[in-house]
């Protein structure tokens, strides 16, 4: 019970699901523990991996993993959150992020352990007879009861029909799947008791519902998402994760070793401990976490290379072996006359220079980490807009984290 509560924010209710567990432990059958996703965006995040690993802890335990695809529900699209009506995606779009999805748990699940489903499966079957059977379950005022559907109705901004069915749906999932257990975030708990009420009114047990934190990303204020710019890909390369796991806070920290690895609540609060006693540098637990959460999703290698690399660039200030290099032809970023360079010394603009190589935004921003005193060239620092450089050339450009190789000609 403590393993399976760690991380978790609330369990609905956890006296059921200690009884669970011991009829399980007693009948020797396994719980049937899911999860849902919708494949609405092609790659996963840690953020996403939050609910992915606490099904793990319930797979090492021996129970009977669901790995959910929401390829119906993604047709409606979660409006969880939402102030305006989500576009519904198309079923090419839903498809290929679902191949995308299934390649990417399995790093974290057990391949052969765990059940994929897709809930077209049962959705499609709901001829017209039984999708209003199971409509007249729902009264307008419970779906009202959701934060957002009730705030947008007092703000007098648009509900869309479907939107409504979402929960609905997301309910029958458990009935379908004779659910034991259904995980999700903190944002889903209405969700989540609407397959605790179906699966009455269908005679089944009621699931227990467990729900997890969303976690904050990198800048720990808002939860890990592409669209804030603050989140770890699952698939990004080991040096770019170590990288921006390294940029998190010691407070952050500890609340990623709670939801982004598998180590024990004592195990954790062991090393707490440690840090905070002097005998363990908060630098090394830091590194300690990046390795374990890199070595999931690549190997232990390439999280110990990842983390040579990133003593070399920001504690030795040497180049990486790995680092990314990129041709620019000197005439793009060059000043002399009409563009044209030739063999030879050359003033080239660095603004322009940065920006080409995607180490700034823009000129404008490059202009300014320039005079910011961010970059550097050949690990010496860079505040002049123009350097003269003898063509050909190699250059390492640094701008604060980020470093790049620049083969000019």
């Amino acid at each position: 019970m403590a393993y399976l509560r760690k991380g978790s924010v609330e369990i609905i209710r956890e006296s059921d699901l200690r009884e669970r567990l011991e009829q399980s432990l007693k009948s020797g059958r396994p719980l049937r523990i899911k999860a849902g996703f919708d494949p609405t965006a092609p790659d996963l995040h840690l953020g996403h991996t939050v609910l992915i690993r606490k099904l793990k802890h319930f797979q090492d335990m021996g129970h009977t993993v669901i790995f959910l695809i929401g390829d119906g529900t993604g047709l409606i699209g979660d409006p969880t959150g939402r102030n305006t009506t989500r576009p519904p995606l198309s079923r090419e779009q839903l498809d290929a992020n679902a191949e995308t999805y299934k390649a990417q748990v399995f790093k974290i699940l057990d391949q052969h352990k765990t059940e994929v489903r897709y809930n077209t499966e049962w959705l499609l079957k709901l001829d017209y007879e039984g999708f209003v059977r199971l409509a007249a379950k729902f009264t307008v005022s419970q779906m009202l009861e959701r934060e957002d559907f009730h705030a947008r109705f007092n703000e007098e901004k648009p509900i869309s029909v479907h939107e409504l069915l979402y929960p609905m749906m997301q309910g029958y999932d458990s009935v379908a799947l004779e659910c034991d257990v259904e995980l999700g975030g903190t944002d889903q708990k209405f969700n989540l008791l609407m397959g605790r009420k179906l699966q009455q009114d269908f005679g089944q047990p009621a699931q227990i519902v467990l729900t997890m934190p969303l976690l904050e990303g990198l800048d720990g204020e808002r939860k890990m998402s592409k669209s804030y710019g603050n989140y770890v890909g699952i698939t990004e390369a080991p040096q770019e994760m170590f990288g921006k796991l390294m940029s998190i806070s010691d407070a952050l920290m500890w609340r990623y070793y709670e939801l982004l690895t598998d180590l024990t609540t004592a195990e954790i609060e062991k090393t707490q401990a440690e840090v905070k006693a002097g005998g363990l540098h908060p630098m090394r637990a830091k590194k300690d976490l990046a390795k374990r959460i890199i070595t999931d999703f690549h190997s232990a290698a390439e999280a110990e290379a990842a983390e040579e690399n990133w003593a070399k660039q920001f504690q030795k200030d040497e180049v990486p072996d790995d680092l990314e290099e990129i041709a620019i032809a000197a005439a793009e970023v060059g000043t002399a006359g009409d563009g044209a360079v030739s063999v030879g010394p050359v003033s080239i603009n660095v603004a322009k220079l940065l920006a080409k190589a995607a180490l700034a935004e823009s000129v404008a921003d490059a202009q300014r980490k320039i005079k910011a005193g961010s970059v550097k060239i050949d690990g010496e620092s860079c505040k002049e807009l123009f350097v003269k450089v003898q063509l050909p050339a190699e250059k390492i450009l640094r701008v604060g984290r980020k470093m790049k190789k620049v083969v000019l000609g």
